[in-house]
């Protein structure tokens, strides 16, 4: 779509759900409207069913955790020889309050055949535990969706008929995709001999710093190499 039909698009948007929605803009060639949890549903009914917009498909679903957002946990304008690290250790999470509400959020990516144009569409979390309405009645494909968004964020959707883990085990701990989850995991599993089952206990690996090798030299790139033919 061009920049002048999204621009029609949002403008559409912004007077058909006026008082509904919290923001609306363009962004990386797609139109975008955020909108609060309790204005989901009605929301998204009035996108799939009337005529002006018609996104009778959900091609995805995903969460967000914006808790870290815009923040640089490690900055660096030039290497080293002794290197550094890109992961970020506990320490950084230990300072942060334990009550602090997680700023979560769950974004749809919407298609509209008949129109053949896209719209995303944003609805941000602040409650803990964040629980937001399902749309599975409306798009049935938003079944492993929100499934996966549970799994990895511990986004709870209300009305979801069988939600549950997809990608983790049914003993994970935790939410591997949230900004807080530890880099090595809180637990680990293996198999144990005596009690002929896999078990799990507390995680036995650290994180560690890789260290890219330097090649100071290369005889390559010595001035005094013979390049004659041999």
């Amino acid at each position: 779509m061009t920049i002048a039909s999204l621009q029609t698009l949002v403008d559409r948007l912004q007077a058909r759900f006026a008082g509904k929605i919290s923001g609306s803009w363009i962004a990386h060639g797609e139109a975008t409207i955020e909108v609060a949890p309790e204005q989901l549903v009605e929301t998204c009914l009035a996108l799939r069913d009337e005529d002006d917009f018609s996104f009778e498909q959900l091609s995805d679903l995903c969460g967000v955790d914006y808790s870290a957002y815009g923040r640089a946990d490690w900055e660096t304008q030039e290497t080293t020889s002794t290197g550094f690290s890109r992961g970020v250790s506990k320490d950084v999470f230990q300072k942060r309050d334990p009550n602090e509400k997680h700023q979560l959020a769950v974004v749809y990516h919407l298609l509209s055949l008949k129109h053949n144009r896209r719209l995303r569409l944003r609805c941000l979390l602040e409650n803990n535990p964040p629980v937001i309405p399902s749309v599975i009645d409306i798009w049935s494909s938003a079944n492993w969706y929100e499934r996966e968004a549970f799994d990895l964020f511990g986004i709870l959707f209300e009305g979801h008929p069988d939600l549950r883990r997809i990608l983790t085990d049914y003993g994970f701990v935790g939410h591997p995709f949230r900004k807080d989850f530890p880099l090595e995991g809180n637990v680990e599993v293996r198999y144990d001999p005596e009690k002929q089952r896999v078990i799990y206990q507390p995680v036995t690996i650290t994180n560690r710093v890789l260290v890219p090798k330097v090649i100071r030299e290369d005889n390559r790139y010595t001035d005094d190499v013979e390049t004659g033919d041999s």
